[in-house]
């Protein structure tokens, strides 16, 4: 969490580099991120962080996007081959616009939100305008204090969709040094309740994002498995940013390895 909301916008008037796009901060209330569960592939969470940073200050509504594929291939290092591609990134958009996600308010009840409204393609330009559901202007427009803000750059890199998943998790409790959740809480908010023996889920979810987490972000963050009798009942995780030059620098270069320059 930080002081003041940050916005790297382009001047209208020159097209942005794609290392700027790379650049532009996503910003999202703390109720979206540490209240919500949902799922979505690590491309769909990447499209969901691409557009969500391209919300200006300002912004009363959610302006209808032009997602242009070769724009979003390039920022996300994804080789791109036209054919292939277009269509990947048609079908994830399509599944989107399908997909919910369960956010749990402030009273304590829980409700449903969509991700997009319809989006719409032009097969000639290669480009599709999508717009971001209106239900939740209340947890992306404005946004003021108990928000997270963090770079696009540092999800790109990432493979895993529990690794970007828990990232935001992570960064939105930075601020505290240290968190704890219960095992079944954590599943529950990385959608990973089918992994049912603990093992599973340490191997395939909680280690594999820990290291790309280390590896690819701007966070370096280690957890201790607590337990109640004989049983793993809670995960505690040391959350702190990286500050250190070296650090960071080691990071963006890892970062840039997999992404390209």
């Amino acid at each position: 969490m930080s002081d003041k909301v940050e916005y790297n916008k382009p001047s209208v008037s020159k097209k942005p580099s794609y290392q700027a796009i790379r650049n532009y901060k996503v910003v999202k209330y703390n109720s979206l991120i540490q209240k919500s569960n949902f799922e979505l592939s690590a491309q769909q969470q990447k499209i969901m962080m691409y557009l969500i940073s391209k919300i200006k200050s300002d912004d009363d509504v959610f302006m209808t996007a032009d997602f242009e594929i070769i724009e979003f291939c390039e920022v996300c290092g994804i080789h791109f081959e036209s054919g292939k591609n277009y269509k990947d990134i048609q079908d994830a958009i399509g599944s989107m616009a399908e997909k919910i996600l369960w956010v749990r308010l402030d009273n304590g009840d829980k409700t449903i939100l969509r991700w997009i409204e319809k989006p719409y393609i032009n097969e000639t330009t290669g480009k599709m305008r999508v717009k971001l559901d209106d239900l939740l202007k209340p947890f992306l427009l404005h946004v003021k204090n108990n928000y997270t803000q963090f770079e696009l750059l540092n999800t790109l890199a990432m493979k895993s969709k529990y690794s970007i998943r828990l990232y935001e998790i992570l960064r939105s409790y930075e601020y505290k040094k240290s968190f704890t959740f219960s095992v079944d809480e954590l599943k529950e908010l990385l959608n990973a309740a089918n992994y049912k023996l603990f093992k599973d889920f340490r191997v395939n979810v909680l280690n594999l994002a820990m290291n790309e987490i280390n590896e690819l972000s701007d966070l370096n963050v280690s957890y201790e498995l607590l337990k109640e009798g004989r049983a793993y009942s809670s995960v505690q995780f040391a959350i702190s940013l990286k500050l250190d030059l070296d650090e960071r620098f080691a990071a963006w270069k890892n970062i840039q390895d997999v992404i390209g320059k």
